[in-house]
């Protein structure tokens, strides 16, 4: 009964206000286009890095990283926009070893502040080779839901989807100061999730 009184309300709100029909067809074209997820060809390397998110690096940093790494280390952080493919992929072939989420602030995901401050996801990760590196999911200043459905023992191959973070949001890779690499990408530089390579490991 109450489905029905639903569909003629709608109906009717829909002829008085046929203005109504264009912003809910605009609203549904652009939560499609949002959660989109394209098939992508994975050119696995146990030597490469792959960007675990679509959009523009914002950050390279040396920092020290307390959680998982125990140490310095460097990070790269990749800010996702509204119009960016926001379905995040591992930057390695590796097992889930730790996984932590913290409350926080929701600012512009953009800034540094972003990556201390706001509502977060760790992951750490051993790869395949047994080095260790830790992947961060940020929510911004729009999103404020971080969808990560991994567990510990997980294994997971390089560029496979781990989750994602709705509505504009950062990811960020952290690798050890010990292992030395290349880095393969600049501050402004825009990147693919399980194309652009970060990092390659000497």
């Amino acid at each position: 009964m109450f489905s029905a009184f639903l569909s003629l309300a709608i109906g009717y709100s829909l002829r008085v206000f046929p203005w109504l029909s264009i912003l809910c067809i605009l609203a549904l074209a652009f939560l499609w286009y949002f959660f989109r997820d394209p098939e992508r060809v994975i050119l696995r390397s146990n030597s490469r890095l792959l960007s675990p998110a679509d959009g523009r690096v914002v950050e390279i940093a040396s920092v020290k990283e307390d959680d998982f790494l125990k140490g310095e280390a460097l990070k790269i952080g990749v800010f996702m926009s509204l119009f960016d493919v926001h379905v995040n992929r591992m930057p390695c072939s590796g097992r889930v070893e730790f996984l932590a989420h913290r409350n926080g602030r929701f600012f512009d995901a953009r800034s540094p502040e972003a990556s201390i401050r706001n509502e977060c996801k760790l992951i750490g990760l051993v790869a395949d080779g047994g080095k260790k590196f830790l992947v961060k999911q940020i929510a911004g200043l729009v999103a404020r839901r971080i969808v990560c459905p991994l567990n510990i023992g997980d294994h997971l191959e390089q560029g496979q989807r781990f989750g994602m973070v709705k509505f504009g949001s950062r990811v960020e890779l952290y690798i050890p100061k010990d292992q030395p690499v290349h880095i393969r990408v600049r501050e402004g530089q825009k990147v693919k999730a399980g194309i652009t390579v970060l990092a390659e490991l000497i």
